[in-house]
């Protein structure tokens, strides 16, 4: 615990952390009070995969492009302006009132999936700025740890509130969860745009002993800057050994969520014999086990390399689920899938931190922003295929076998990390060399601070 209240000290971490929490419980009334809005007025289950496909989509489409963007403003000032869009996109929420106006949902939630793409790289690039870099997976760990207390507190809110109080009660309280985070991240101490943003990807300095590169005069010209930076971030992505590996691991991996997304409610019904509740009670399980495994990681893990957190972490986690996903060919019972999914919880939350942590370290401040967006467009890609196929697979070969490859993913994915990273005692952030490589050495063997390899996000 001596980690936690040392993280904790800092105050645009506090800051931070109030806000993630108060703006993602706000986020999970909307998302649960909207779908079960939604089927009250409509009776279509069309109706609510079609909102889903409406946040997926801008995800794919714009976050790459989104990280270009991040980097180059304040990231402060970008969580504080797209809050505050992002509840002004609410209003139009209120005026539904029967299923001739879904359609109104449907356009708002496409529009704030799209300011989602700024806000979400520039929260995730801010972290490494407030805290030093043993401190990172403590930052990391707390950080999904909040995800995980909102999913349980949202989750339930949103569901009385939207029985009692319909789509205005639920629109109303995620509106205000964005205002009171804007008021939290106002108070956060400055951190600046990074140094470089934007101009890493010309390779000079054409404002000489100003430091800072001539901005286009033109449209097109801004354009081509525009394309040359996008392209560099997925440039780095794909060339810089860390990187590489753990965009390869998600691709494979959110595939295999895109499949649990699609057949786990299936599973419990049909397999489990399990009711409605039972399905609840079992999702929300996993929350259970991320916040005792928040604490772990909080608490312990910056005795370890992030590279270890994430690799076994991702043996565990694909482990524990491949025992979920079989134990019904022995015997049909709902108890030990709840027993299962609060345990798996304790590996995924170790998976997450050691993961986001991996990424942070491995990319610049200048550079953050385009990885993390190229990083959710995969995820969105993957997710997306996992679930088509999920939905030809369930019925031709079957539920069981079909959620069994996500579990074997992140059982081999895990293994092939902890491989492939092994010789890492650390990594230099991509795009930004340390002071301390050797001048002939290319930047992404340089050792990072502490000796630890980098490492991110699952």
């Amino acid at each position: 615990m001596r980690a936690i209240a040392t993280a904790l000290q800092l105050r645009g971490l506090r800051l931070l952390l109030g806000a993630g929490l108060i703006s993602l419980t706000g986020d999970w009334v909307l998302r649960i009070g909207l779908t079960y809005y939604i089927y009250v007025l409509t009776g279509s289950t069309l109706a609510s995969a079609t909102m889903l496909l409406a946040s997926f989509v801008p995800q794919i489409a714009l976050s790459s492009l989104a990280g270009v963007f991040v980097d180059r403003w304040d990231p402060r000032r970008t969580m504080i302006v797209t809050n505050l869009l992002l509840a002004a996109g609410l209003l139009p929420l209120l005026a539904v009132r029967d299923a001739r106006q879904v359609w109104i949902v449907y356009v708002v939630i496409a529009a704030e999936a799209c300011i989602q793409q700024f806000f979400t790289p520039a929260q995730q690039s801010v972290v490494p700025r407030l805290v030093e870099e043993q401190h990172l997976v403590t930052a990391n760990a707390l950080n999904g740890q909040a995800g995980d207390v909102s999913r349980l507190a949202g989750s339930a809110a949103g569901g009385v509130l939207a029985a009692v109080g319909g789509i205005t009660a639920v629109t109303l309280t995620d509106l205000g969860s964005f205002l009171l985070a804007v008021v939290l991240i106002a108070r956060i101490p400055a951190v600046g745009r990074a140094a470089g943003a934007g101009a890493a990807a010309h390779g000079s300095d054409p404002a000489g002993a100003a430091g800072t590169p001539a901005a286009p005069t033109t449209v097109r010209a801004r354009l081509v800057q525009l394309r040359a930076e996008w392209a560099e971030g997925l440039r780095l992505s794909a060339r810089q050994p860390v990187l590489r590996v753990v965009m390869t691991f998600l691709s494979v991996t959110c595939i295999g969520e895109g499949i649990m997304s699609t057949l786990f409610a299936p599973f419990v019904r049909s397999v489990l014999h399990g009711s409605g509740p039972d399905y609840g009670v079992i999702v929300a399980a996993q929350a259970i086990g991320g916040i005792g495994g928040g604490l772990i990681a909080a608490s312990a893990g910056s005795r370890f390399r992030p590279s270890w957190l994430f690799g076994a972490g991702a043996v565990a986690f694909g482990a524990i689920d491949l025992a979920l996903f079989l134990y019904p060919l022995a015997e049909v019972a709902v108890w030990p899938a709840i027993v299962l999914m609060i345990i798996v919880g304790v590996p995924g939350a170790l998976l997450l931190a050691g993961g986001m942590t991996l990424l942070q370290t491995a990319t610049g401040d200048s550079h953050r922003g385009r990885v993390f967006g190229a990083l959710s467009a995969i995820e969105g890609v993957a997710v997306v295929a996992g679930t088509i196929a999920a939905g030809f697979l369930g019925q031709s070969v079957g539920i069981i076998p079909v959620l069994a490859t996500q579990g074997g993913g992140y059982l081999a994915g895990g293994i092939a990390v902890l491989i492939a990273l092994r010789s890492q005692p650390g990594t230099a952030p991509a795009g930004q060399p340390t002071e301390t490589a050797p001048e002939d050495a290319p930047a992404d063997a340089a050792p990072a601070a502490g000796g630890q390899a980098a490492s991110t996000a699952a």
